[in-house]
């Protein structure tokens, strides 16, 4: 279990001048503190290795409530202030196709290092260490506050980024020129609304957890990048608020559809019995079996009937069409 640990553990050390990564031979040669001026950044896939983990915080004399904290099987969002060290777990979305999954992050974070536990391997921050690596932007002089800041922006950087290509594909399928009544049509939209939902729920959650960064108070770790991201944040959440109104309106659009589709149905068939009623009230007269019914002689009684119920339909068909009924 400590080799897999091991083989999924990996640490970048860097300063102003310096860069470094590292593997690790044994989980003793993993030591996390604030000596010196370096920063360091050490990321584990996995969060079943929970004694390995518990080994670390030991041998690197972190908070002992970390034991705790690592050893319960799932976290909500969360941002706990401990000695000298910020606990910080989120579940994040994975993007990768249009069904969505999530995974939980792990942050512990303190003035000099930054250890980063994610539940799958994978994730988005590659171009952060390639700046790490060339040493590109401001990241090498910053500390581990502008690293988590980094981190955390990426997440938020991949949401938006899924939701415009997603949103893109969206208006494509569900443009008002093709909105058709429909179950079909109905059930792309309530697919849409679906997503939609989940990208806000795990926006708002991230957030929640940016708010309460702000209000952090610990030495050496600065809090003015987070006021950045979560304007960031909002602007996301109104952008998904936006197409959300925008679907119920589309959903809307299909039940006044619907509704004046029956009520022209309705129309054609009150039209046709206004004309077909009394046509069918004469039939029904001249219709019964009385032998003392006196029309029922005339010579040319069918004929004279057949006419007149031919200019009670015309009639009525003129009333109907000046009334502009149809």
């Amino acid at each position: 279990m400590e080799a897999n640990f091991l083989n999924q553990t990996s640490l970048i050390t860097y300063a102003p001048k310096k860069y470094e990564k590292s593997t690790f031979s044994s989980i003793a040669d993993i030591h996390l503190s604030n000596d010196g001026e370096e920063i360091k950044w050490l990321n584990t896939y996995g969060l079943n290795f929970k004694d390995d983990l518990k080994t670390v915080v030991f041998n690197s004399n972190l908070d002992d409530f970390l034991l705790k904290l690592l050893s319960d099987e799932a976290h909500p969002n969360k941002v706990i202030l401990l000695d000298n060290l910020i606990f910080l777990t989120i579940r994040v979305l994975k993007t990768e196709n249009r069904y969505l999954n999530s995974e939980q992050i792990i942050f512990m974070v303190s003035t000099n290092f930054l250890w980063s536990v994610q539940e799958k391997k994978g994730d988005y921050f590659g171009w952060i260490r390639e700046r790490i690596e060339t040493n590109k932007g401001v990241v090498r002089k910053k500390k581990s506050d502008y690293l988590l800041f980094l981190l955390l922006e990426s997440i938020v950087d991949n949401y938006l980024e899924t939701y415009q290509k997603n949103a893109i594909i969206s208006s494509e399928t569900l443009n008002i020129t093709n909105i058709k009544p429909t179950p079909a049509f109905t059930s792309l939209v309530e697919v849409r609304k679906q997503e939609l939902f989940n990208f806000k729920k795990a926006t708002l959650s991230l957030r929640d957890v940016v708010m309460k960064l702000e209000n952090i108070e610990i030495k050496g770790f600065n809090t003015k990048y987070f006021s950045e991201l979560k304007e960031q944040i909002n602007n996301l959440i109104t952008n998904i608020d936006f197409e959300l109104q925008e679907l119920e309106s589309k959903i809307n659009l299909i039940f006044s559809i619907q509704g004046h589709r029956l009520n022209e149905v309705m129309k054609t068939l009150t039209i046709l019995s206004g004309i077909f009623i009394p046509l069918t009230f004469l039939a029904g007269i001249y219709g019964m079996n009385f032998e003392n019914m006196p029309e029922l002689k005339f010579e040319n009684g069918y004929f004279l009937l057949l006419g007149i119920m031919f200019v009670i339909a015309l009639l009525s068909i003129w009333y109907f069409r000046r009334k502009r009924w149809f």
